[in-house]
């Protein structure tokens, strides 16, 4: 692909709800612009952007894909992104890089819960964007109804740039309407001009006048002209909607059928038109790394080197690619650059461009462009490359929280290390995994935005790494704790013939709110030597990792050395020791011991039809609804439940939305377990403890 200037550059990022076609839209712009010498389709296993295996077989997009086009003199990078929720760390570093987006809205199902997740992304990250109504070929579709709910959904300014020619089946063209003109499609991509049709005229003319309208509010002087003259040109009118849509006080809408190509290069217009190039959006801040002073860096190859990576790819063979957003001046094939972020010197080999699965090399990549580097040290997503003489740091990618997690075990005996190393390699592919061993009960815990997210990870972690796994719901860290007070004695005493053994100790225990464990010394006169009561506290902290009642840590106890006696030759540190926490088991016992849960903090954005049900369900799991939030047709539903309750949530909310629900979910804090839950958990302890 030849070099393209700054200002000819157009980073776009496909986004919307699962099953709208964003892949099918990428691959048929790859096919009109000559990307790809046939058109690739999803179903056929031939797409460029779905080329991993897992998407091939799930015939679902998981990470994001790359893939630039030529078209009139620019260069468009698409970057194709997933639908499915358990993905949507891919959508935020992708909209990351992006200037532009493209807003796919499935005619048949209209605005979905997805689509407004990743509308709300490009709020944040205030991005243009381009709305494109897909599927227009399909049954029971209609452009005017789905224009309609988009102007109640993102606000007035939603305008055509185009009609639909025919409906449903009958869809064989669009009409151009700042042009006039009728543009019939054939099945080769192939574009003929035609006359619009008499029934039409009348409404190309009507939104030809409120398209003048939109373009004033990006152009005062058009705005002057207009009232001066009613009128303006047709090139008057793209240059006011191209600083309204950059401006975002316009969202242009796009009628198409991706499938039959109807619509796909009037896209790739509207994409050169009315989209920003790295050089229209504001300059991107950066700090000195070490300092809270401010940098700015501008999409100018004149000025120092600064890219951002948002996107690592694992291979055990191939090894690691590193794909990046260079923000200003310019990166070089065969050099070296600083990772501010880490602190360190990368050596630099060959850059490439990507188009899905394959890399074409580059000698440079210019100030707006995306690239790739292969087999980087220290570099991972998020982290910024630039000189080392004009360092900046720019602020890392936002990436959800974890929902969903499963603990795994190696089916080869043998096969942990392999696990480990496997695992570390997909965490640095993907930040949304998070992978931990979890001390109290031993096991690995791998943590995904859902059940298919953590699927596809042990997909991954068997045919790239040939680990396989089993996995099984984690087990709950439970607590337990004191709601009373006691005094508790504890003697160790021991006579074997020789030297004995002798611990005395008096141990007040009670319960304390603001932190885990407290020992206290109040020994006076010498009860207990000096140089025992260390052993006594290590004793009692040895004995609160394993509970009184179920075998959960001890939190939130305050444990009192009032008292205790010694023997001047059998004492030992070992005697105070069990003291301790013989003092330790008796007092708890004797102080109201209960059992606490993990309490969990969960937001629910579901559409309203499905409020009903969720607050049903989540009463059900022992939940307490804290409010609920409307965006419109949309509903967020805010609650506390137990984490035992949650596990298997993802699945469950999956199934009552028709995936049409998404949820975050963060611990909140501990909370007592009730009484007949306590008993089972306890019940089940001493099973586990009989069978050992």
């Amino acid at each position: 692909m030849k070099e393209f200037s700054t200002g000819n550059i157009r980073n776009v990022a496909l986004i919307s709800h699962s099953g709208a076609g964003k892949t099918t839209v990428g691959d048929a712009m790859l096919f009109v612009t000559g990307g790809n010498d046939r058109f690739g389709r999803v179903d056929d296993a031939t797409s460029v952007l779905d080329y991993d295996s897992e998407e091939v077989r799930r015939k679902t997009t998981i990470s994001t894909a790359l893939a630039p086009v030529e078209w009139n003199g620019h260069k468009v990078n698409i970057l194709d992104t997933p639908g499915y929720f358990d993905f949507v760390g891919e959508v935020r570093s992708a909209l990351r890089v992006a200037d532009g987006a493209l807003v796919v809205i499935d005619a048949t199902g209209g605005i979905e819960v997805g689509t407004e997740l990743v509308w709300q992304y490009t709020v944040e990250y205030e991005i243009p964007r381009l709305l494109v109504v897909n599927k227009l070929d399909r049954e029971n579709t209609d452009f005017q109804d789905t224009l309609n709910e988009l102007g109640n959904v993102f606000g007035r300014r939603v305008l055509p740039l185009y009609l639909p020619l025919g409906k449903e089946a009958g869809l064989k063209g669009v009409v151009d309407i700042i042009r006039e003109v009728a543009l019939i499609s054939s099945p080769d991509g192939k574009i003929t001009q035609e006359r619009v049709p008499e029934d039409m005229a009348g409404d190309v003319s009507d939104l030809k006048e409120e398209l003048k309208e939109a373009a004033c509010d990006g152009d005062d002087d058009l705005l002057e002209k207009y009232l001066d003259e009613g009128d303006l040109t047709d090139e008057e009118i793209l240059k006011g909607l191209r600083a309204a849509s950059i401006a975002r006080k316009v969202f242009l809408t796009v009628p198409l059928s991706a499938n039959k190509l109807v619509g796909t290069q009037q896209l790739l217009d509207a994409i050169v038109a009315y989209l920003p190039s790295p050089a229209d959006v504001p300059p991107v801040k950066g700090a000195i790394p070490g300092t809270e002073d401010e940098v700015i860096r501008s999409a100018d190859s004149s000025q120092p080197f600064s890219a951002l990576v948002f996107k690592t790819t694992a291979d055990p063979y191939v090894g690691k690619l590193t794909v990046f957003r260079v923000y200003s001046g310019k990166f070089a094939s065969n050099s070296s650059c600083y990772n501010s972020t880490k602190g360190r010197t990368e050596r630099i080999g060959q850059l490439y461009t990507i188009k899905g699965k394959n890399q074409e090399p580059v000698s440079h990549v210019v100030a707006g462009d995306i690239g790739a580097v292969a087999k980087l040290q220290e570099t991972l997503t998020g982290d910024t490359l630039c000189t080392q003489e004009h360092p900046v740091l720019f602020s890392p990618i936002k990436f959800p929280a974890p929902v969903y997690s499963l603990a795994v075990n190696p089916r080869t005996k043998g096969d942990e290390e392999k696990i480990s190393a496997g695992l570390s390699r997909l965490t640095e592919e993907d930040p949304t995994i998070t992978v931990e061993r979890n001390a109290e009960t031993g096991e690995t815990i791998l943590s995904g935005l859902g059940e298919v997210h953590v699927d596809v990870t042990t997909t991954k972690l068997k045919k790239k790494f040939g680990v396989d796994v089993d996995v099984t719901l984690p087990k709950i860290p439970y607590r337990e704790t004191i709601k009373g007070s006691s005094k508790a004695e504890g003697k160790h005493k021991k006579q074997t013939g020789g030297r004995g053994q002798y611990g005395h100790v008096w141990i007040e225990f009670e319960h304390i709110a603001d932190q885990a464990f407290e020992f206290v010394d109040k020994i006076f006169g010498g009860a207990v030597p000096r140089q025992y009561i260390p052993a006594v506290e290590k004793g009692l902290r040895e004995a609160i990792e394993e509970g009184v009642l179920a075998g959960y840590p001890v939190v939130n106890m305050k444990a009192i050395l009032y008292d205790g006696s010694f023997h001047p030759v059998d004492s030992s540190e070992m005697a105070f020791k069990i003291a301790a926490s013989l003092a330790f088991k008796k007092g708890c016992s004797e102080a109201h011991p209960i059992i606490l849960e993990p309490i969990v903090r969960v937001e629910v954005t579901v559409p309203d039809q499905f409020m009903g049900d969720i607050m049903g369900d989540l009463n059900k799991k022992r939940g307490r609804i804290l409010g609920m939030e409307s965006k419109g047709h949309i509903q967020v539903i805010k609650a506390l439940a137990p984490l035992s309750e949650m596990q298997r949530y993802a699945i469950d909310l999956r199934s009552m939305t028709q995936g049409r629900g998404l949820f975050t979910m963060e611990f909140d804090h501990y909370e007592e377990v009730p009484g007949n839950i306590s008993a089972d958990i306890i019940e089940e302890a001493q099973k586990q403890k009989d069978s050992r």
